[in-house]
């Protein structure tokens, strides 16, 4: 039986305290435990039986790990039976939620995972083939290979926003990849993290996937475990706190983090046509979405109020006066409600106008109208979070130039969005600025593109997934070198005297 080698296991011990405070203190204020659901401890699992799981799943890796057959069996019985439940799994999210538009729910959580496994399963075979890679002439006759070599277990910290997709995405990219898998889902959804628990237990058995549930206490000591890989998806802020638990360790990460994205809307396209490409990235989910804009940057300042029109419009088109907003996704919980309501108190109290698109505000249903906000400062709070919420603050500038040097004075995004229907102007953007993902003259469907790497850079993330980019992160590529029966290495020892020639050759 293997076991932790002991200085991991020291390392992971003394950072899970640092790491419970540390994540206890980067989330008590902006994700509170959600008001609309309850947990009751018994669904807690306790902190001392981690690394127990851990080690269980790292043995029966080790003892059989998963072959060609084996992933695409598991992957299959994945989908199959995440498609049997889906009218489950909507209802469920739903009750976490208070209330999520179905159909939402049925194209985030749903369709994403079904189209990410359907990718994985159609090229595994492919991609788990040795490739040949040529050794060069002075190596000669060997050959060589890279072989994509499962990495162990790998860890899964998933956030309330998209709790199925942000779950089981990552969890299908480490099967694929021959990896077992510990997955630890947000204690703010508790409904789904029990529909988790009943459809991996339903396609798994315990040693080859689990799942944790639990609070801060959980998630920071999940966090500082040894794993052989670790993908957490959250907020910047909790995101640090996640890479100091795992840095003892030197687990290896994926973090997908967020920010505030910016749209870059040039005065060449129309304004009604940006209008509803925003309103959806933007709205979808109830704002609640990492790579949502976060802001607008409108060239020319003669066309912000048509843009707010247009805003306007788009709401009234798709959610009425939100009196009977069956499309419009609720707030997770009331802290969050009340964050996103002190960014709209913030700014009033600075003077900037606030402008309701919906007259319907109701903070017993958590339903947030959407809301611009005109032409707010960098010591707004709604400039300085990333909002993740129906918030859409709006600055106008006179060039593209004052654009682009707006958002590389500011940390590089999740995403950005250019629109303009002149390519030398998109494609000045592209060159100027760096963001983890861009969707040009749209919003937010990059992330849908199985070929696309998706992931940040610097504050909004590290490292990516998604297809082959997730499928390569948790693996090894393990170079191999052949060596023949007879090789001119075998004359390459002293007295090199006696090879002189030889080595003049070979360094020629």
């Amino acid at each position: 039986m293997t076991t932790f080698p002991h200085a991991a296991t020291t390392a992971a011990n003394a950072a899970i305290t640092a790491a419970n405070a540390a994540i206890t203190a980067a989330t008590a204020d902006t994700a509170p435990r959600a008001g609309n659901g309850t947990r009751a401890p018994d669904d807690d699992t306790p902190v001392g039986d981690l690394a127990p799981v851990l080690q269980r799943l790292r043995d029966t890796w080790q003892a059989r790990k998963p072959d060609y057959a084996q992933r695409r069996d598991d992957l299959q019985r994945l989908r199959d039976t995440l498609k049997r439940r889906l009218p489950e799994m909507a209802d469920t999210i739903a009750a976490d939620f208070g209330h999520r538009s179905r159909h939402e729910t049925l194209i985030a959580d749903g369709m994403t995972v079904l189209n990410e496994i359907d990718h994985l399963t159609s090229h595994l075979r492919r991609w788990m083939k040795p490739k040949r890679v040529g050794v060069g002439w002075r190596f000669w006759p060997a050959r060589a290979e890279i072989r994509q070599a499962p990495v162990g277990v790998v860890g899964v910290i998933a956030p309330w926003n998209y709790p199925v997709n942000l779950a089981l995405i990552p969890l299908a990219t480490a099967i694929a990849a021959g990896n077992h898998v510990y997955l630890k889902p947000s204690e703010h959804t508790p409904r789904t993290t029990a529909f988790l628990r009943s459809l991996l237990a339903e396609v798994f058995p315990p040693e080859r996937v689990s799942v944790a549930a639990g609070g801060a206490e959980v998630a920071g000591a999940f966090a500082a475990l040894p794993f052989d890989h670790l993908v957490f998806t959250g907020s910047t802020a909790v995101g640090r706190k996640v890479m100091a638990a795992a840095a003892p360790n030197l687990t290896p990460l994926t973090l997908e983090l967020g920010g505030k994205s910016p749209a870059i809307v040039c005065d060449d396209f129309p304004v009604e046509q940006a209008a509803a490409r925003l309103a959806t990235g933007k709205w979808f989910n109830g704002g609640q979405t990492c790579i949502a804009p976060d802001y607008v940057l409108l060239v020319g300042r003669n066309r912000r109020d048509a843009l707010v029109q247009a805003l306007r419009e788009q709401v009234a088109e798709r959610y009425g006066d939100l009196s009977d907003a069956g499309d419009f996704t609720r707030i997770i919980n009331d802290g969050q409600f009340a964050r996103l309501d002190g960014y709209l108190d913030d700014a009033r109290q600075r003077g900037h106008e606030v402008i309701p698109l919906a007259t319907k505000h109701d903070r017993a249903q958590r339903l947030f109208a959407p809301t611009v906000v005109i032409e707010p400062g960098d010591d707004a709070k709604v400039m300085q979070d990333e909002i993740f919420g129906p918030i859409l603050p709006i600055r106008t500038v006179d060039s593209l130039d004052e654009a682009v040097a707006y958002v590389n004075a500011h940390d590089r995004p999740l995403a950005l969005y250019p629109f303009s229907h002149d390519r030398a102007r998109v494609e000045k953007i592209l060159r100027s600025t760096l963001a983890g993902g861009v969707t040009v003259n749209d919003t937010v469907l990059h992330f849908g593109i199985n070929a696309l790497p998706f992931g940040g850079v610097g504050p909004s993330g590290m490292g990516a997934y998604h297809g082959r980019a997730g499928f390569d992160a948790m693996s090894k590529a393990l170079p191999v070198l052949w060596q023949p029966r007879r090789a001119g290495s075998d004359l390459l020892k002293p007295p090199y005297s006696k090879v002189a020639r030889f080595i003049d050759f070979i360094i020629r």
